[in-house]
């Protein structure tokens, strides 16, 4: 049987350190599924398995630090990664053993989502974990992408208009990190991200889309965003291109469970038309 050659294809390596979602719809199987779409060669390490579907979160197990720890080494040592993002961190020693592993190594870009509550209102982080993340993380992050929840969170404040968004960012990229995308805006109103670089403010603003089908997106836009940023994109276009996708992916969404629904990570792949 003649040997078969490998092909020799540069394929862009991202690395998710997220939970795991039993329900498939967000955590690292949202993360694989997005970095799949988009061309990208996937790795994960989990932080947490978690029992949950389109309903909730009934039960969560932090992995533990020393595990999370020799997963990274074990995919940075040999694969490597061209970008890196983080999902659900649920305690402080997570956090802590994730800082100091990643250091390391020569960082690649890294794309820090602050996960903190599940879209069907699930807790998924410890209180001494947010300070963990705001005094560590942050300021080894290239980008945070916290909702407005979550920049309230990490800043202890309350977000109420335009004005107080745009501080918001000014004030969470003085904590370390070097651009924050407040993303979603508010309830009412588009869907409008907010993007500040440390010197530019500028806002991506798309059509609120009126469905069920929003589990996983905030997992979704960031790995998406990490995707772009690993192909040298500039910040501004990164987000232009994980928000299209994004939107995409929930405009195409299909019915999956009784709750909070999964969007469709492949709706540019596959043509559900023929089916019956």
């Amino acid at each position: 049987m003649p040997k078969l050659e490998m092909k020799l294809i540069k394929v862009k390596r991202i690395l998710s350190i997220a939970g795991s979602d039993s329900g498939g719809g967000a955590g690292v199987q949202a993360d694989l599924k997005t970095f799949a779409a988009l061309g990208a060669y996937g790795t994960s390490v989990i932080t947490a398995v978690t029992a949950q579907n389109t309903l909730g979160v009934t039960d969560m197990h932090p992995i533990p630090a020393s595990t999370v720890a020799s997963q990274i080494d074990a995919v940075l040592s040999d694969i490597g990664a061209d970008a890196i993002k983080t999902g659900m961190l649920a305690n402080r020693e997570i956090i802590d053993v994730v800082v100091e592993t990643l250091n390391k190594y020569d960082l690649p870009k890294l794309v820090v989502d602050p996960v903190m509550i599940s879209t069907t209102g699930s807790r998924l982080i410890t209180e001494d974990a947010v300070e963990s993340l705001r005094t560590k993380l942050l300021p080894i992050a290239d980008v945070i992408t916290p909702n407005v929840s979550e920049a309230e969170t990490l800043l202890g404040n309350t977000i109420e208009t335009m004005d107080d968004l745009r501080e918001s960012a000014r004030l969470i990229v003085e904590l370390g990190t070097k651009s924050v995308v407040i993303t979603g805006g508010f309830e009412s109103g588009p869907a409008t991200d907010l993007v500040y670089n440390g010197t530019e403010y500028k806002a991506f603003t798309g059509s609120r889309i009126n469905t069920t089908s929003t589990h996983g997106t905030g997992c979704t836009f960031a790995s998406a965003l990490a995707v772009a940023l690993s192909q040298n994109i500039d910040l501004f276009e990164a987000v232009n291109k994980a928000k299209r996708y994004v939107q995409l992916s929930i405009r195409n969404a299909y019915a999956v469970g009784s709750g909070r629904g999964p969007i469709d990570h492949f709706h540019e792949l596959i043509d559900y038309g023929n089916n019956n």
